[in-house]
């Protein structure tokens, strides 16, 4: 086969475009003749070696001829595959002295590189070696003259990866947050709110103009005080900064009957200290509106309270299922007793 384009490449015969390509970067990085002051004229056999064969097997019909016919079908020794009819063939093959016979002329490395790079030396060289790839062409040829980059721009590309230029991604910046109220009816049953926002945004020249939008967030129920619900990127456009993310954070209103504690909810009841002892019943309305009537026929005693269980507020993850309602009591002691009182609770304790 003679020169085995695999092997300079250091890839299998099954390697894919991007295989390819890592191989590429690395190898074209490791011998460039720039890279290498020392040893020039190794460093350029080998740069027009990697180049050749990367130009061979990252091109799909120069890839088929030589897995089928070698460096010799390349370079037109044999005819290439389906080459018998006009037309065929491509523009990198060039009808040799033979009818129906191809030649393969290799590109320059240069131009091969700075093709795949974006420029022709990161390392400050200069170029005027001659000769190039087979295809003709001067030596390198820097687009950065006196070498911008500095001798230490090698260090920036690794061994494997891509090219980390000197300009960075633009900074993000920082999320705008707001409070988004919402009443224990609204977390109880879920609820859409419509918010209009007003935001500077960007044309293609950099422009900015304001624009209002409507933004709409779903609630979902049993949602807990503190939920994040974001907008990616809706804040203000400005130059070389990726717009603030718009976060609205729930918060609970206050409520005039029941308090939120986790998933359950808690209401206290005032009562007189006859209702604690001799029974008493309580009457809600919850959050979706119905009417509860719950009696209770124990001793109500100071720290006693009453479960009351799924009547709390919905479970986020699954809201078919609720928490429960705890009702907790105040009990109003009388300030003062008459003689006749005390006498009349002395009598009814004493036989209870």
């Amino acid at each position: 086969m003679g020169v085995d384009y695999y092997k300079i490449l250091q890839v299998d015969r099954s390697a894919k475009d991007d295989d390819l390509k890592k191989a590429y970067r690395k190898l074209a990085m490791k011998w460039h003749p720039d890279k290498n002051p020392n040893n020039k004229k190794e460093a350029e056999a080998k740069f027009k070696q990697i180049s050749e064969a990367y130009e061979v097997l990252s091109d799909p019909q120069k890839k088929a001829i030589y897995d089928q016919y070698g460096e010799e079908g390349l370079k037109g020794q044999v005819p290439p595959p389906d080459a018998g009819g006009a037309g065929t063939g491509t523009t990198f093959f060039s009808t040799g002295d033979m009818p129906g016979s191809f030649r393969f002329n290799p590109r320059n490395a240069d131009d091969i590189f700075a093709e795949f790079f974006g420029f022709s030396s990161p390392f400050g060289g200069m170029g005027g070696r001659g000769g190039g790839g087979g295809g003709g062409g001067g030596g390198m040829r820097s687009r950065f003259p006196g070498g911008m980059f500095g001798d230490d721009m090698f260090a920036s590309f690794g061994e494997g990866g891509g090219i980390h230029m000197s300009q960075g991604a633009p900074r993000k910046a920082a999320p705008i947050e707001n409070k988004l109220p919402c009443t224990l009816e609204e977390i109880y049953k879920g609820t859409t709110k419509k918010m209009k926002i007003s935001r500077e945004i960007a044309d293609a020249s950099g422009k900015t103009m304001p624009v209002e939008e409507i933004l709409t967030i779903n609630v979902k129920p049993g949602w807990k005080k503190g939920t994040k619900i974001t907008f990616p990127e809706k804040g203000n456009e400005q130059p070389n900064v990726t717009p603030a993310d718009l976060v609205f954070i729930i918060d609970e209103k206050p409520h005039s009957v029941f308090a939120r504690d986790g998933n359950d909810l808690v209401v206290t009841q005032k009562i007189s200290l006859a209702e604690a002892l001799t029974g008493y019943t309580v009457h809600l309305t919850t959050l979706d509106g119905r009417n509860l009537t719950i009696p209770i026929n124990n001793v109500i005693h100071p720290n006693y309270e009453e479960v009351v269980p799924r009547e709390g507020m919905p479970l986020p993850k699954d809201p078919s299922k609720k928490g429960n309602l705890r009702i907790k009591f105040n009990i109003k002691f009388p300030t003062r007793l008459t003689d006749e009182q005390k006498a009349g609770i002395r009598k009814l304790f004493n036989n209870a």
